[in-house]
C-alpha cells in the first residue's frame, strides 16, 4: 500500500516539463520514501505547480484542514514544495524532483540518498536531460568576452548578482552527494549562489549562508579560477541561483561526460575564437575545458566547435590572451525561453508532441 503511494507521487512528478523518469527497478520509489512520508506523499500528488491555499488543497486530498495545514508546514520546512504569498494567507506548489526539491535536501543528503540518487540516474541513463529546452544553459566569464560585444543582461553573471537585493550560498548538493560515494573531485563545496529580488531573504535558511552582494561576487570569481562552469536555469528574467559546476559531479552536465548528451545543458550564445600568432601550444586552456573541446597537435591549439559551450574558462587560464569568444552565427543558438513559465510551457508542448508525458 504505502509503495503505491510512491508510484502515484512518481508518475505526477514524471507529468510535469522537468519529468520523473521510471526504472525497471523501482528505485525511484525508495528515493521518494527516503524524503516524504506517505501521508506527504499522498498529499504531494494533489499539489500543482500553481499555488493553492492550504483550503483548496485539503478539499481536493478530502482531507481536514488543520491536519492539511500541518503537513504542508512540515514540508515546507523539508524543502519538498514551495511556499508563496497569497492572498490574506500562504498557497503551496509542487515542486520538480530537479530543478526542484532535491536541491533542497543539503541538510538530509546521506550514504543512502547519495547512493539511491546514482543507482536512479543511471538506470534512467541521464533521461531528463534528453529533453529540450535544457534544463540549464551556459553563463560565460565575463572577463572572457571582449568589451566591444554587447551581451544581455541574462548572459552576464555579475550583472544577475548586481540586480539582486539578497545573496547566499549554499554547498554544491552535486559534490556533496558524490563525496558520499568517495568521488571528491576537489572543487570547492561551498560554491551555488542564491539570490532573491528582496531583502534578508536568506537569514532565516537552513540550507543557505546569508551573505553580502560582495562576498557572492568574490565566491564567484572563486569558481571561476578554481575551473567551474557557472550555469543556471534556462530562461532569460526571474534568475534566482547560479550554479557553478563540474562534468565529473554535477548531475546536469555529467550527461555530456558520462553519456555524450550535448543539448544536457544549453550553450551559451559564444563560442571560442583563436589567435593563432599569440598561441605558444603551452597547453593549459586545453586542461582547463571539461568538455573537451580543445586539443594539441601543432604549433597551435585545435578546437572542436561542437563541444564548444561558450564558458569562458580557457580564455582566463590562457597566458598569452590566445584565446577569446565571440558571438556564433545567427541562428546556431536559440533565445531561451521569457521566463520558468515560457520554458515551462515550451517543454510542456515538446513532451506532449514526443509523446513523452504519460
Amino acid at each position: 500500500m504505502q509503495q503505491e503511494v510512491y508510484r502515484q507521487l512518481a508518475q505526477t512528478l514524471d507529468a510535469l516539463p522537468n519529468r520523473f523518469p521510471p526504472t525497471r527497478s523501482g528505485v525511484e520509489f525508495r528515493l521518494l520514501a527516503k524524503l516524504f512520508t506517505p501521508e506527504e506523499a499522498a498529499l504531494a500528488c494533489t499539489l500543482r505547480l500553481e499555488p493553492a491555499a492550504a483550503a483548496d488543497i485539503a478539499n481536493r486530498a478530502g482531507s481536514d484542514l488543520r491536519e492539511t495545514r500541518s503537513t504542508l508546514k512540515r514540508m515546507v520546512a523539508k524543502g519538498l514544495i514551495d511556499i508563496k504569498k497569497g492572498e490574506g494567507e500562504f498557497a503551496y506548489a509542487l515542486r520538480p524532483f530537479v530543478v526542484g526539491f532535491y536541491e533542497g535536501q543539503l541538510p538530509r543528503m546521506d550514504a543512502e540518498m547519495a547512493e539511491l540518487f546514482e543507482q536512479y540516474y543511471h538506470e534512467t541513463e541521464g533521461g531528463i536531460l534528453r529533453d529540450t529546452p535544457s534544463l540549464h544553459r551556459i553563463i560565460p566569464v565575463g572577463r572572457a568576452i571582449p568589451l566591444q560585444i554587447d551581451i544581455h543582461p541574462f548572459e552576464r553573471a555579475t550583472e544577475i548578482l548586481e540586480g539582486a537585493l539578497s545573496w547566499g550560498v549554499r554547498d554544491c548538493i552535486c559534490r556533496k552527494q558524490q563525496q558520499l560515494l568517495g568521488k571528491d573531485c576537489g572543487h570547492p563545496l561551498e560554491s551555488c549562489l542564491v539570490f532573491a529580488p528582496v531583502r534578508n531573504a536568506f537569514d532565516r535558511s537552513t540550507v543557505d549562508r546569508a551573505i553580502t552582494k560582495e562576498e557572492a561576487l568574490r565566491i564567484l570569481r572563486m569558481t571561476e579560477d578554481s575551473g567551474l562552469v557557472h550555469s543556471s536555469g534556462n530562461y532569460r528574467d526571474g534568475i534566482e541561483y547560479i550554479c557553478n559546476c563540474c562534468t565529473c559531479c554535477c548531475g546536469i552536465m555529467r550527461g555530456i561526460a558520462e553519456y555524450g548528451i550535448m543539448s544536457a545543458v544549453a550553450r551559451a550564445d559564444f563560442q571560442i575564437a583563436l589567435d593563432a600568432d599569440s598561441c605558444t601550444a603551452c597547453g593549459d586552456c586545453i586542461e582547463r575545458c571539461q568538455f573537451h573541446a580543445l586539443s594539441l597537435s601543432g604549433a597551435a591549439v585545435d578546437i572542436d566547435l561542437a563541444r564548444c559551450m561558450g564558458c569562458g574558462l580557457c580564455v582566463v587560464s590562457c597566458p598569452t590572451d590566445g584565446l577569446h569568444l565571440e558571438r556564433r552565427k545567427s541562428g546556431e543558438v536559440s533565445t531561451p525561453p521569457a521566463d520558468i513559465r515560457d520554458w515551462r510551457t515550451q517543454r510542456s508542448s515538446r513532451l506532449e508532441k514526443a509523446g513523452s508525458i504519460p
